[in-house]
């Protein structure tokens, strides 16, 4: 019977012990887990400022890029703005050079020359949005494109272009130079 016994004990044993594991495994999943200690959530939001300062710190730093990169863009717009207008100009120089450079020449050759050139430098204007103001005579003054010199008598109604004294110019939308112009008197 003892032997009995001793067969029966290693057996119970082995079922104690699972039941007291499976006991232990049920108090760990019944108790509520274990809240963080303050020096958890201490170094955690230490952890997350770190990772804030490191964020606005490349955010700055990429400001700093774009702001420094706009005003280079910025000062190369202004130091080569006028290359175009400069480029197309040159071949005018090179026409009056040559020009200067013709001994003998006959007036009809000369006046040949100035026509031609003065074909580029229109092409030049035109190509760089350069646009006379040249009103013609009876046409309204408007303040905005022409500078009244004088104002004569005249057939017309009053401040109207009488006369042209000097071709104003524009450059796209914006004026460069208003025409000198005389307007009619008020009768």
């Amino acid at each position: 019977m003892q032997d009995m016994e001793k067969q029966e004990n290693p057996s119970v044993q082995q079922d104690n012990q699972a039941a007291d594991a499976a006991a232990a495994t049920a108090a760990e999943q019944a108790a509520p887990a274990a809240e963080p200690t303050v020096e958890d959530k201490l170094a955690a939001a230490e952890a997350r400022a770190a990772e804030m300062q490191d964020a606005f710190l490349r955010a700055r730093a990429e400001g700093e890029n774009i702001r420094r990169r706009a005003q280079e863009d910025i000062a190369k717009a202004h130091k080569f703005a006028i290359e175009g207008f400069a480029e197309s100009l040159l071949a005018v120089k090179d026409s009056l050079e040559m020009a200067l450079k013709i001994e003998n020449a006959s007036l009809e050759s000369l006046k040949e020359g100035v026509d031609m050139t003065l074909k580029q430098l229109s092409s030049a204007f035109e190509k760089n949005k350069l646009q006379e103001v040249s009103p013609q005579a009876g046409e309204k003054l408007d303040p905005m494109k022409h500078q009244a010199v004088s104002a004569v008598p005249a057939e017309q109604e009053a401040n109207t272009v009488v006369a042209v004294l000097q071709k104003g110019y524009m450059i796209s939308d914006r004026l460069l130079r208003p025409a000198l112009v005389t307007v009619a008197q008020g009768k």
